[in-house]
């Protein structure tokens, strides 16, 4: 079978959608039946992610440990236990194109990073212009593109395996878990097929990550007020 993990740190908000989505995205004609299973794991949560979650039929699986890393290897590890042949990585805040696994296994691939489009720029007020000017002319929404997000992710369980999986980190973990891929000789497709939109919002989770790299860019942009991690 197929396993999607999606970590979540209180996305009582937006986890909806994202299962919404993924949902739709198990159903594609083009997967033949193979069944599709959703993991979320409920790191830390305090509001009603996981109750959300288990309500649209996802497996949760609860932690405490406030680090997205150990958070998408528990999720990874309960797939490969249950018979999961490919591991799709997304993240809550992030909503998937319907053929989006169907295209990830499309790529024929040990591993495949994909692209993101940024949902909307409202967060970011009278700056949401630059930032949109600044993404659009820095990003690189192609096929032989470099850039690695969680929230496009996927690997085959062999090669998951093989590359040591998930390392314990709070932030950058998709990144060295490519890195032990490369190391390992896995085939890496660099994919814009593959199809994810994921938020721009300023209270970001991972203190490295892709809302991280956001806020870099707008402090370089204007002087702002507070633009940090939620705790």
């Amino acid at each position: 079978m197929i396993a999607i993990v999606v970590p979540a740190h209180n996305e009582s908000q937006r986890i909806g959608r994202c299962l919404s989505s993924l949902q739709q995205a198990a159903r594609c004609p083009r997967l033949g039946a193979e069944p599709v299973r959703i993991f979320v794991v409920a790191d830390a949560c305090t509001d009603a992610t996981a109750r959300i979650a288990e309500q649209q039929g996802a497996e949760v699986l609860p932690c405490q440990a406030r680090s997205v890393g150990v958070a998408r290897a528990l999720g990874a590890n309960a797939a490969l236990a249950a018979g999961a042949r490919w591991l799709a990585f997304t993240d809550a805040d992030s909503v998937v194109a319907e053929d989006w696994i169907a295209q990830q296994l499309a790529q024929g691939c040990d591993a495949v990073c994909g692209t993101v489009q940024v949902d909307n720029w409202r967060a970011w007020g009278r700056l949401r212009s630059a930032m949109r000017a600044h993404f659009a002319k820095t990003y690189v929404d192609a096929d032989g593109h470099r850039h690695i997000h969680g929230a496009n992710l996927g690997v085959s369980a062999v090669a998951y395996r093989r590359a040591g999986g998930f390392a314990a980190l709070a932030s950058s973990e998709d990144v060295a878990l490519v890195q032990a891929l490369q190391d390992s000789g896995a085939r890496i497709a660099w994919s814009a097929a593959p199809r994810v939109r994921t938020s721009a919002r300023k209270r970001y989770r991972a203190p490295g990550g892709f809302g991280a790299t956001l806020a870099q860019v707008a402090r370089q942009s204007a002087p702002l007020g507070p633009v940090a991690a939620q705790p």
